[in-house]
């Protein structure tokens, strides 16, 4: 195939994937955004079989052996089943499984990374030895960070293993020994002669492990609060994995997609960083210069109050404003259906409703707002909290639906509380607010919240999306 071919090809696909990330910045645009990144994708896939089919190499050399018919026949049987397993996995999963889903992928990247990286540390007639070999190594430990980090984050967000902070002794001073002895190994593996095989296989393999470790501890560092941004952290990283092969196999796109996809979730990060008062180098250096100390307050919050379906939906008649306010909670019980139906109820009977959603509301950045448009809910009155929150002292009525830490005062009264600093929806200042609620049972980041004791909020137990439905019979 024609080098121009496929180097132009490459730009077009690059472009639709730019016009992608800028489709995805807004919900009218969004649906569009996703349509550009499945072209550029196919674009890019088709391309890259064809030339290595029609013999040439993705930099526009003559490809090596094992390409053409052959190299085909053991590529399309491996898309065949990636692509049966795939699309499996996005018709089985439910919104409420997306993150794990995402972090697992996340992790397949940085495996992908890895394998390439050691398969191109065999590689001996290369141009640039010196820099072949950062090459290899820089790919090598992004990929493996990656890998590990994503599996615990995975692990985390399925509640399979304690989202609570591990602090091992001087865990800072352990990250940054590690860091300062992979950039040593580096240096060492760059100077250590290329007849001696077996040492270099002994020098990037105890890299590998280091790194596999320095991702494990990462991501064990850091509280089930700041996971959103874990999350968005580990897309960049595997952005940045993603550029790393492009580099090791000569493939331009990888080299830009990685690098659009890298640089995007580190802004992602560092946006949601902000919102949530957090330091961006702590996050995503393992809680680097957060004390271990960071305990939730204990204390006597008195005794909840409980309401009834009827009383809730009278609240509700009488009230001129309303605001909900979504967490994991709604997407767990699949309730977003029914809180568009009771929306669509309130308004039409004059009713001033809007949602307040948090930055970091569920468990991936964007997921309220998702669930949402699924439910046909306007986009126009669904407000980020720094759009509502001045707003909730003139609000009548506030609508809790399986959110928790988003909305704990702790994080401002409890300087010692895990959350503490991070900005909350401020809904204990309307008049009256009902908390939809399994049970008093704590949040993602394990600490308990007063505003379910306060004296204007009222608990309503069971799941939300039967609590909302029976609503909107007694209305």
């Amino acid at each position: 195939m024609n080098d121009t071919l496929v180097q132009g090809a490459y730009i077009v696909a690059g472009l639709l994937f730019i016009l992608a990330l800028s489709g995805l910045s807004k919900h009218e645009t969004a649906r569009m955004g996703n349509r550009y990144g499945i072209v550029g994708m196919a674009i890019a896939l088709i391309v890259t079989v064809v030339a290595a089919v029609a013999g040439t190499s993705l930099d526009g050399e003559p490809a090596s052996e094992g390409s053409g018919l052959p190299g085909l026949a053991l590529i399309v049987p491996a898309v065949a089943v990636a692509a049966v397993i795939g699309i499996a996995l996005a018709r089985r999963v439910e919104m409420t499984g997306m993150p794990e889903l995402i972090a697992m992928l996340h992790s397949f990247v940085g495996l992908a990374a890895v394998l390439v990286g050691w398969n191109s540390s065999y590689e001996n007639n290369v141009a640039y030895p010196t820099v072949h070999d950062v090459e290899v190594f820089v790919g090598v430990l992004i990929g493996a960070v990656t890998l590990t980090g994503s599996i615990i984050a995975y692990l985390k967000l399925s509640a399979k293993i304690k989202s609570a902070r591990l602090v091992l002794p001087a865990h800072n001073e352990l990250n940054l020994a590690i860091v300062a002895a992979l950039f040593v190994m580096t240096v060492i593996y760059c100077l250590t002669s290329r007849d001696a095989e077996f040492a270099r296989q002994l020098e990037l393999g105890g890299m590998t492990l280091m790194a596999l470790f320095l991702g494990w501890h990462l991501v064990m560092s850091i509280g089930g609060g700041d996971m959103p941004v874990v999350v968005s952290m580990l897309n960049s990283y595997s952005g940045w994995a993603a550029a790393a092969a492009g580099f090791l196999l000569s493939n331009d796109l990888l080299i830009i997609t990685g690098a659009l996809v890298g640089s995007s979730g580190a802004y992602l990060s560092y946006i949601m960083c902000m919102a949530m008062n957090r330091s961006f180098l702590s996050v995503i250096a393992g809680g680097f210069g957060v004390e271990a100390g960071s305990t939730a307050v204990e204390g006597d919050y008195g005794e909840h109050r409980e309401i009834t379906v009827d009383d809730a939906a009278r609240l509700l008649a009488d009230a001129s404003s309303v605001v909900i306010t979504p967490g994991y909670g709604m997407a767990t019980a699949q309730a977003q259906h029914a809180v568009a139906e009771l929306t669509k109820n309130l308004r039409a009977k004059g009713v001033d409703v809007r949602f307040g959603i948090h930055p970091v509301a569920g468990r991936l950045p964007g997921h309220m707002n998702v669930l949402l448009a699924e439910a046909k809910v306007p986009y126009d009155i669904v407000q980020e909290m720094d759009e509502i929150n001045d707003d909730f002292a003139n609000t009548d009525v506030v609508l809790v639906i399986g959110a928790n830490d988003t909305v704990n005062p702790a994080a401002i009264d409890q300087p010692g509380s895990p959350i503490a600093g991070m900005p909350v929806l401020q809904v204990w200042e309307a008049k009256d607010v009902i908390a939809f609620k399994r049970s008093m049972a704590t949040g993602y980041a394990g600490v308990q919240n007063p505003l379910f004791f306060k004296a204007n909020t009222q608990m309503l137990f069971g799941d939300a999306k039967r609590r909302v439905e029976d609503i909107l019979k007694a209305l």
